[in-house]
């Protein structure tokens, strides 16, 4: 196996399956997951491999994006079966992209620490511009609002209810973005987290502002 043939061929899959997608998830969201995971690997002591093919990989298998989360790990797991990925270095692949996701925020956390650097390489697309641009692109191609005053947050949901669609925008700032900084892994995506949640929160100020007319 040829390490860089492999994320080469990654690069490719991702760009053929995702290349359209226009709900912020796109092949420039993993190619954004892939650096950050990659500088959050170097710092912090990880395999960079193992690392960056679970971060191309890791939204082909979303429920978000697939109609059957099962049949799409099944089908990635065959294909780095082709690639020649070995078998324990494929299973700790698979079991980061399994248990990557938000979903409500009721996940355990990752085993491993190539699975906590992955995770926050992609929380950290979620926050600051990048991530608000990317909040309003998923809430527009879901038909959702971008704001409803007088909505209030939801707590303590389950995987149900936050896959539910029942939010706008600006809500998902409360039930999901804005926790994320105190949810990060790693020290160093803890520094990067910390500046992009200060981003949002001016952004929300001026946001607030602007929709009574004030600004």
């Amino acid at each position: 196996m040829d390490p860089s043939n492999v994320l080469k061929e990654a690069e490719l899959l991702v760009q053929r399956e995702l290349g359209k997608d226009s709900s912020g998830h796109d092949s420039w969201h993993i190619y954004r997951v892939v650096r950050t995971a990659k500088l959050i690997a170097e710092q912090e002591g990880a395999d960079s491999f193992v690392c960056q093919l679970a971060a191309w990989l890791h939204d082909l298998a979303d429920d978000k994006l697939v109609e059957n989360e099962q049949t799409a790990m099944n089908g990635l797991k065959e294909w780095l079966k082709e690639q020649g990925v070995g078998e324990e270095t494929a299973e700790h692949v698979l079991d980061i992209i399994a248990n990557l996701s938000f979903k409500g925020g009721n996940r355990p956390p990752m085993r491993t620490l190539e699975g906590k650097v992955v995770q926050d390489a992609d929380r950290l697309d979620a926050l600051g511009a990048v991530g608000i641009a990317r909040t309003f692109a998923y809430s527009g191609a879901k038909g959702r609002s971008m704001h409803e005053p007088g909505r209030k947050p939801r707590i303590g949901m389950s995987e149900e209810e936050y896959r539910s669609g029942n939010d706008t925008a600006i809500l998902h700032f409360y039930e999901k973005l804005l926790l994320l900084k105190e949810r990060m892994n790693t020290s160093y995506a803890r520094d990067l987290a910390e500046k992009r949640h200060r981003f949002m929160e001016r952004f929300l100020e001026q946001f607030y502002a602007e929709w009574e007319g004030e600004r």
